[in-house]
């Protein structure tokens, strides 16, 4: 079945699904081949759930007139996504980047959704899954999509961008995520790159950083507009920015006080700001929209639990997110101070090295006590009075919970498969 087809269809439908305990009413089915799993055989439950139609790519599980039989489930989900992308022809900008994607693609849709009727990558979903989930998420009410595009090798932002067709572009930072896949950090910053690569070759804008010397000089040949810290030589000049420990910032004799937490994060509020300005929102709307975002799922939050404050930070974690955050957190003037700090993951043959950089950044600092937890963090480790190292979860939250914690302020950082939010549940 052709794709205009499958389109003309799609339209009649309030939604798309790849799983059946997401079935909406009136929706599109799309069944995917799994490594675990054969999507196909639940094409059934999902017409019984209320699909209006389903997309097989297993002729052995063809219903009836609802069931549109495709070569690949997934390349058709994504051929949908194009289609619908240029049957919409609406402005899309697209972001990537190894650190602070998600925050400041929320960020930026708050701040434009106060003049535009925006949607954006829901959660985390950009992969080659999840970007034509958004696409086709955008309808004919949509004046301005964003898509968030992640990726853990080359070639991967190449595919994506030629799924989204952006109009605008922007690389939040280049650091040390995914050093397996992308063959170490050049391989990284040409990996990124493919986004200002096809913004290039198709006449396009891109939004750059110029603290970010790496931005600078890959975007020489593109289309630009630009913010920096008091850059002369900026389209948006940012007066100054602080964190102690929420992040403020100052344009134009305007002042924004977030929710967020770090300097680390100063540059995706700066980034959204840029968008807003670019895209002609007025000052007073820009500032409403991020003093009033507050982040969530795991992503800097800052918590309390008992007489503790926590920093929580453990949606994801890599060598350059995990720096910064430390140094963020030393930073800090609270007497009482603790950090948790779980294994990265995705760092291939530099594993070692990184985990045990990480361990040495720490190596000076006396008066805050560490938890070390999981197995590379384990062989780096090191003898010293206020370092803890604990190969498991299971062995740390024994000793973490042997030890009572009053009155501290913590910060709990660690990629995602270590699932470091467990430790709010011991204080």
């Amino acid at each position: 079945m052709n794709i205009s087809t499958i389109h003309n269809l799609f339209l009649k439908c309030n939604s798309v699904s790849i799983d059946t305990r997401k079935i909406e009413p009136n929706s599109l089915f799309v069944a995917i081949k799994g490594e675990r799993f054969d999507a196909n055989t639940f094409a059934k439950e999902a017409l019984k759930k209320g699909a209006s139609y389903v997309i097989i790519d297993d002729e052995n599980f063809y219903i009836d007139q609802r069931t549109l039989l495709v070569e690949n489930s997934l390349i058709a989900l994504q051929e949908l996504a194009k289609f619908h992308r240029n049957f919409l022809i609406l402005p899309i900008i697209a972001l990537t980047g190894s650190n602070g994607k998600t925050t400041t693609k929320e960020l930026i849709n708050v701040v434009l959704s106060k003049k535009f009727r925006t949607k954006a990558t829901v959660g985390n979903l950009n992969n080659n899954i999840g970007v034509p989930l958004t696409l086709l998420s955008f309808n004919a009410e949509t004046e301005i999509g964003i898509v968030e595009m992640g990726a853990n090798h080359k070639k991967e932002i190449e595919f994506l961008c030629n799924l989204a067709q952006p109009d605008y572009g922007y690389i939040t930072n280049f650091g040390k995520a995914h050093l397996e896949g992308f063959g170490g950090i050049e391989g990284v910053i040409e990996g990124k790159c493919e986004m200002y690569q096809y913004l290039f070759e198709n006449n396009k804008l891109a939004f750059i950083n110029l603290e970010d010397q790496i931005q600078v000089e890959k975007s020489k040949k593109l289309k630009t507009y630009s913010f920096g810290i008091n850059k002369k030589n900026a389209d948006v000049t940012i007066a100054s920015v602080k964190a102690n420990p929420f992040v403020e910032i100052s344009y134009s004799g305007n002042v924004v006080s977030t929710h967020l937490i770090g300097l680390y994060n100063a540059n995706n509020v700066n980034a959204a700001l840029t968008l807003g300005k670019y895209f002609g929102i007025e000052d007073v709307l820009i500032k409403e929209a991020l003093e009033n975002y507050i982040p969530e799922n795991n992503r800097s939050q800052l918590l309390s639990k008992g007489t503790n404050q926590i920093i929580l930070d453990a949606y994801n974690a890599n060598p350059s997110s995990m720096t910064v955050a430390i140094e963020n957190f030393i930073q800090l003037d609270n007497p009482n101070k603790i950090i948790v700090l779980g294994d990265m993951f995705e760092l291939g043959s530099e594993s070692q090295q990184e985990h045990g950089l990480i361990v040495n950044l720490l190596s000076g600092e006396n008066n805050i006590i560490c938890y070390f937890v999981g197995s590379n963090f384990y062989t780096n480790k090191i003898k010293k009075e206020n370092f803890n190292f604990h190969e498991t979860f299971d062995l740390f939250s024994k000793h973490f919970q042997e030890n009572k914690i009053e009155d501290a302020t913590i910060l709990i950082k660690g990629s995602r498969g270590m699932a470091l939010e467990r430790t709010l549940d011991l204080l």
